[in-house]
């Protein structure tokens, strides 16, 4: 809906569905083997989710502009395991259609189109993802235990409450467009620029344990500490660059078949700082290396009963000393792509 010719309002109301992703598949034979094992459900509704966005983009100069948008999601009949109790010939557990949840927030973007050689784009969201189940089995341990089908909304797994995103591209054009330092007849860095992108982002949330275990050799059962995902992990940085420059390669001696194409030979630099940036935490220390167990002092004895001693405790900490708990650490590639 404009409003001038540099300011806009604009809204959207989108209802989207898909089929169950998880415990869809029904096969016959459960019935005779029914067991304790989680039998899969064929009678599952669709998987809603209803969305509301509404916001106001203004012309800033001729090459900016700046948009404000709220957005609010509705997320029904999302599937999660349950236990149907006294059913005959005995209790069993399935997945219904028993989940729901809200995304709420907010969204600031900047966009600078190519303003001399510069290109920008900037954006804030603050967001607020809250749900009963945060996947199909996030109700396992209840289940398991025989407790009632319990509903408590608690953030999602994937809740970020603060994400800022920042891209900006220097570059340098050719011919009459090139404005960058020359050396004799040469032009210095035509067609060569510099692209740079930035994410900082707020922690996402687990949830922690009363007391210490072996998480390393696997046993999680542990009291649960606060409320679900009631902990967060530290804010996260991320750091990226690429250098580039494009040649063009002309082949053919008539011009009328003159054949233009394109060699790009870049430099790429990711997680240039070498952030050490937290995707997941033991649950009784919040530590990516460190679940507790070799330091507790009600665990010496039984780990000075082991054959060797000091082998249990090196493999112990090679164990759990995940890789996949820290992001990817710096990394450069130096390539070359041809376009034709």
């Amino acid at each position: 809906f404009p409003i001038s010719d540099e300011a806009s309002f604009f809204a959207h109301y989108d209802i989207l569905t898909k089929r169950p992703t998880s415990g869809a598949r029904f096969d016959p034979f459960q019935y005779q083997f029914l067991t304790n094992n989680t039998k899969n459900n064929s009678n599952l509704k669709p998987e809603t989710t209803v969305d509301y966005e509404i916001g106001f983009q203004q012309v800033l100069s001729k090459t900016s502009s700046m948009k404000i948008s709220a957005f609010y999601r509705e997320q029904r009949n999302n599937v999660q395991l349950i236990n149907v109790f006294n059913a005959y010939p005995q209790t069993y557990s399935t997945f219904g259609n028993r989940d729901f949840g809200t995304v709420k927030g907010m969204t600031i973007s900047y966009d600078m189109r190519r303003t001399g050689n510069l290109r920008m784009t900037a954006n804030y969201t603050l967001q607020f993802a809250d749900g009963t189940g945060s996947d199909a089995t996030s109700a396992s341990s209840l289940v398991n235990a025989g407790l009632p089908n319990l509903r408590y909304s608690a953030p999602y797994n994937y809740d970020q409450r603060h994400a800022f995103a920042i891209t900006m591209d220097y570059r340098y054009g050719e011919g009459a467009n090139y404005n960058g330092p020359v050396i004799k007849d040469f032009n210095l860095l035509e067609n060569t620029g510099l692209n740079i992108v930035s994410n900082i982002y707020s922690g996402s949330p687990y949830s922690s344990q009363t007391f210490i275990t072996d998480a390393g050799i696997g046993n999680m059962a542990a009291g649960q500490n606060g409320t679900i995902n009631g902990s967060r992990l530290p804010w996260s940085y991320r750091l990226d660059l690429q250098l580039d420059r494009t040649f063009n390669l002309e082949f053919g001696k008539d011009d009328a078949k003159k054949k233009t194409t394109f060699l790009n030979v870049y430099i790429r630099v990711t997680n240039m700082l070498n952030q050490s940036n937290l995707l997941s935490v033991y649950r009784a220390t919040g530590n990516w290396n460190d679940d507790g167990y070799l330091a507790a002092a009600a665990n010496q004895t039984s780990i000075q009963n082991q054959l060797d001693e000091q082998s249990f405790r090196d493999y112990y900490t090679m164990k759990i000393q995940n890789a996949f708990n820290i992001s990817s650490p710096r990394t450069i590639r130096l390539g070359i792509k041809f376009d034709f």
